[in-house]
């Protein structure tokens, strides 16, 4: 094994390493914020595209009747979600949660929409259980930009798998898993496509994750629930 092949294991193991710790330490953090929560509230979880929603700056001029808490996580698999759903979900115990997870799901050659959908399930199967009272949204995963992703080598490997095709095929069934499970599908991505289906190239960061005025078009269209909630 050659040197650079050797640096870039060990670089490799590094990121994977700092993932790990990453994660915990956000897990730990909300252990102890968990404490101070208002219950009977309003929550939103999943992975990076729930944890950068800026929901608390943007909703400020509204005076929404609800709290709002995020519980996003960057990364989070429907695996992953499974594993800490005391510390995410249950323990806040909400009156209404709103979800985005699984895009991290699509992004490898071994995807399947069977093992997604599987998981998925069992997320919503454990928030019927225990709390059988709280009303459960499904938010439609939100489509991606290859035109802005091919401009970074590292993103345009990723979009090789997570496609906007992925994504529809997706959408699909968890609508329908949405739907068996007693849980509202909210699709919000109308106003987030350009002429050629893919997200808008001036609402994301490098053709996956968004920045605030592409959370702005989705909030838009959440406001008239969240203003007659908890």
């Amino acid at each position: 094994m050659g040197m650079q092949e050797t640096e870039q294991k060990l670089m490799a193991q590094f990121y994977k390493e700092q993932d790990v710790r990453t994660k915990r330490d956000k897990l730990e953090r909300f252990k102890r914020l968990n404490r101070f929560v208002t219950p009977g509230q309003v929550l939103f979880v999943g992975s990076s595209l729930m944890e950068q929603f800026p929901i608390h700056e943007l909703a400020q001029g509204y005076d929404l009747p609800c709290k709002i808490y995020n519980r996003g996580v960057g990364g989070f698999t429907t695996g992953e979600l499974l594993e800490v759903m005391d510390v995410c979900v249950y323990d806040l115990r909400p009156a209404h949660v709103f979800i985005n997870i699984g895009t991290n799901d699509l992004n490898g050659p071994d995807y399947s929409q069977q093992a997604l959908i599987g998981r998925y399930g069992q997320i919503l199967q454990g928030i019927r259980e225990h709390l059988p009272e709280a009303k459960v949204y499904v938010l439609a995963y939100y489509p991606v930009s290859t035109a802005v992703g091919d401009r970074l080598p590292y993103m345009k490997e990723l979009l090789r798998h997570r496609t906007n095709e992925r994504i529809r095929a997706a959408n699909e069934a968890v609508r329908a898993l949405a739907e068996r499970s007693g849980a509202e599908f909210l699709d919000l991505n109308g106003p987030l496509y350009d002429e050629n289906g893919e997200l808008k190239a001036e609402y994301t960061i490098e053709g996956m994750h968004m920045y605030a005025n592409g959370y702005m078009p989705v909030l838009e269209q959440l406001l008239p629930l969240l203003k007659t909630l908890p």
